[in-house]
């Protein structure tokens, strides 16, 4: 086969470019994807990618592979980085990540690359199964666009490739490729997706990689080493505004704008006598209401709409799921009852504080990530 090998510099990804060299494989080129946000680098202080770079080519030397650098800046501030900041002056809670994923390193970079290339390896904690056939207990199978490039025009017996968890529900990624479509998995391959992390660092230790005690990356992968408050203080500026108690009305403090805050949030308000949650947003007034510990699971919520709602591989059969409405370990029970088009309602089994319109809820029907869309 012929691969690509999208490298990072980090662990994980340099890991995954030696188990493809393990297998035998030969026609392997690796790709840097270079999506720098210059202005904001000149702003806030030195490229912290230029390490992640020499440590990308360091492997690649190892492993004796070429690198190839890919150049999306311009692209990535259009289909990524406007999209989150337009979310946020919305009062919003954007997932980056996702976007990320669908549109730029399985969107664009599909697109960018010479299509003779089977496989495209990234370093992400998942897997990928594929079925003999279309899964039974779909209510409607994949859409015909979605498998045309899978076995041509005979989709009678095109396969359905499934996005499974990673046994480490840490390190656990498909939260963030619940975007992906049946076209983008076909190409996929995650060789790591079996291992957990300490089994990854081991074999970094074993393989001898350059970067085998490197840390790993924190935060929104465009981002890197920049703190993301400097982030959107550097697009949306600082607003002074008002933090109040939701119960009493009363006046705890002030904010710089309540693009910095989320619901669910506990850290960074600066209040004292706490812990203190963010519960409401007023986007009009430039108000943020929070309630105290005693009080905050008063404005949880059980139910909630999700809109528009992708499925990976059709829509499921069953109606008692699991969810994460945030990037965590943690799936909570849930229900779901189709409204219309795309448009779904989530009740839970228990409340939830951290209900953000914006984020995104995945749906799970035990290892098997089904797919997900964004909370009304």
């Amino acid at each position: 086969m012929k691969i690509a090998v999208l490298l990072s510099g980090g662990v994980d990804s340099s890991v995954a470019l030696h188990l493809v060299k393990k297998e035998g494989h030969k026609d392997i080129t690796a790709f840097y994807l270079k999506i720098w946000l210059e202005d904001e680098l000149s702003y806030l202080g030195s490229c912290p990618w230029e390490e992640d770079l020499q440590y990308a080519r360091a492997v690649c030397d190892t492993a004796g592979v070429p690198l190839e650098i890919v150049s999306m800046q311009t692209e990535y501030q259009e289909r990524i980085v406007a999209c989150s900041l337009d979310e946020l002056r919305q009062g919003r809670t954007p997932s980056p990540d996702i976007l990320c994923n669908q549109r730029i390193k399985f969107g664009l970079f599909f697109e960018r690359i010479d299509p003779s290339f089977d496989k495209i390896v990234t370093g992400h904690y998942a897997q990928i199964e594929e079925t003999g056939g279309v899964i039974s207990d779909l209510k409607r199978v994949p859409q015909p666009s979605d498998l045309s490039l899978v076995l041509g025009d005979d989709k009678s017996k095109a396969p359905t490739f499934l996005l499974k968890r990673s046994p480490d529900p840490v390190k656990d990624q498909t939260y963030f490729l619940s975007a992906l479509d049946q076209r983008q998995l076909r190409r996929l391959w995650f060789p790591i997706g079996h291992l957990t992390k300490p089994e990854v660092r081991k074999l970094a230790h074993e393989l001898d990689l350059p970067n085998r005690e490197r840390k790993d990356s924190q935060g929104i992968c465009f981002l890197g080493k920049i703190k993301y408050p400097e982030f959107i203080r550097y697009h949306l500026g600082e607003k002074m505004g008002e933090i109040i108690e939701i119960e009493t009305g009363r006046k705890l403090a002030e904010h710089r704008g309540y693009w910095f805050h989320t619901v669910g949030q506990r850290k960074g308000l600066g209040l004292g006598g706490g812990p203190w949650y963010v519960v409401k947003k007023d986007v009009e007034a430039n108000r943020v209401y929070v309630a105290h510990s005693n009080h905050y699971l008063d404005h949880a919520k059980k139910q909630f709409t999700v809109n528009p709602v992708h499925w990976i591989a059709g829509e499921p059969a069953e109606t008692n799921l699991q969810t994460k409405v945030r990037h965590s370990p943690h799936l909570e029970e849930c229900q779901i009852r189709c409204l219309g088009e795309q448009r779904w309602e989530v009740t839970l089994a228990e409340k939830d504080q951290g209900i953000a319109s914006g984020q995104s809820a995945i749906f799970y029907n035990a290892e098997i990530c089904l797919g997900g869309g964004v909370i009304e």
